[in-house]
């Protein structure tokens, strides 16, 4: 799918969060720039957080919670992660219960990723833009449609 400016970007994490639940995975893949965090600030918006979201790059986890936003969300950014085994110090598996979470670099993770993640890799467009690909497992497949119809 081409995503041609950042408006689309936007929109796709605002039909992103329309869609989301707590308990959700969205694995966020692709190069420095391609728009990671752009689609999650359209997710965050749209949630009802009022400020631009800030990038997670430092502080690795950053939380929202009601009445900041309609759903509880962990935004985590795993560049920084050098060792897989780090990763569990986060309490992903934890938030995970009640709280959705939004990944970026989630190949960090290994084979830690939840298979029941929704994966999706963004990628500079060579005419500008941006090209997303997606990996749908059976837990989306329904809403995935319902988002790109």
């Amino acid at each position: 799918m081409s995503l041609a400016d950042a408006a689309a970007t936007d929109r796709l994490g605002a039909a992103l969060a329309a869609v989301l639940c707590a308990g959700d995975v969205v694995a966020l893949s692709g190069p420095l720039g391609a728009g990671k965090t752009s689609l999650a600030r359209g997710v965050l918006a749209t949630l009802g957080l009022r400020e631009e979201a800030p990038s997670p790059s430092f502080s690795l986890v950053i939380a929202y919670d009601p009445p900041e936003v309609r759903l509880p969300l962990w935004h985590v950014d795993l560049y920084r992660i050098e060792d897989a085994d780090e990763i569990a110090e986060l309490g992903l598996d934890d938030a995970r219960s009640d709280t959705a979470l939004l990944i970026e670099w989630p190949e960090r993770m290994g084979a830690g990723l939840w298979a029941d993640a929704l994966r999706l890799t963004l990628e500079p467009d060579p005419n500008g833009g941006r090209r997303l690909t997606w990996a749908a497992p059976a837990a989306w497949e329904a809403r995935w449609q319902q988002l790109l119809s």
